[in-house]
């Protein structure tokens, strides 16, 4: 069954190359990102992965774990972080969760039921829908799922800017419009009544329209 925004993230048990995790344990009241690669020692997930290893200080401000994911074995993840050291300038950081039996890609429907129990002899091609991107929030729901094909190396700036997002309207009944960026204008969420915006944002707001009201974005602590 496919999973959609809203749904409980699956909880799982796995090695982990910073030790065996249960899933929503490690997640605790934590914000989280899970990210998928379709097998070691590929081009576009090394660059992916030295990338979030250098953006992991600004997910610790936001109160976001990071956890990678790939269908190999956490032993040969080992010697990836040291190419991606090598190659990136930095090694991951953060867990990279060892899937060699392929249970956590099919449990989050990247892989199908039919795909076997093993990742050897796969390839990437075999493996290309693992390349996944699920935040994850306090709650343990799905707040939002990207899937890349092998070719395109993720965009990491604009997952943290949607956390941004996510996070300011979870504290406040608004929503961020399109191209959005921190401290730029946003707008009431449609769910608040007029009655209550003005309770809300005693000094009004902006309406173009009747179903778009505009106010500056408050301060997110």
């Amino acid at each position: 069954m496919s999973l959609r925004i809203n749904d409980v993230a699956p909880d799982f048990t796995a090695e982990t190359t910073m030790g065996p995790i249960s899933f929503h344990e490690w997640l605790g009241s934590d914000w989280g990102v899970l990210f998928s690669h379709p097998k070691d020692f590929t081009p576009v997930c090394t660059t992916e992965l030295g990338y979030m290893a250098r953006l992991k200080p600004e997910f610790d401000k936001r109160g976001v774990k990071i956890i990678g994911l790939s269908v190999d074995p956490v032993d040969r993840h080992a010697g990836w972080a040291s190419d991606i050291a090598e190659t990136q300038g930095m090694a991951p950081n953060f867990p990279m969760i060892g899937d060699p039996t392929l249970a956590v890609s099919k449990l989050y429907d990247m892989l199908p039921a039919g795909a076997g129990d093993t990742s050897d002899g796969r390839t990437a091609a075999d493996n290309q829908t693992v390349r996944n991107v699920y935040v994850i929030g306090p709650d343990k729901k799905i707040k939002l799922v990207i899937s890349y094909p092998m070719t395109t190396g993720r965009n990491f700036d604009e997952i943290m800017w949607v956390i941004d997002s996510m996070q300011l309207t979870a504290k406040h009944r608004l929503a961020t419009p399109v191209n959005w960026r921190p401290g730029d204008d946003v707008i009431i969420a449609g769910s608040v009544s007029n009655d209550e915006a003005k309770l809300l944002y005693p000094q009004g707001w902006r309406e173009p329209k009747p179903y778009i009201r505009i106010v500056p974005q408050p301060v997110l602590t």
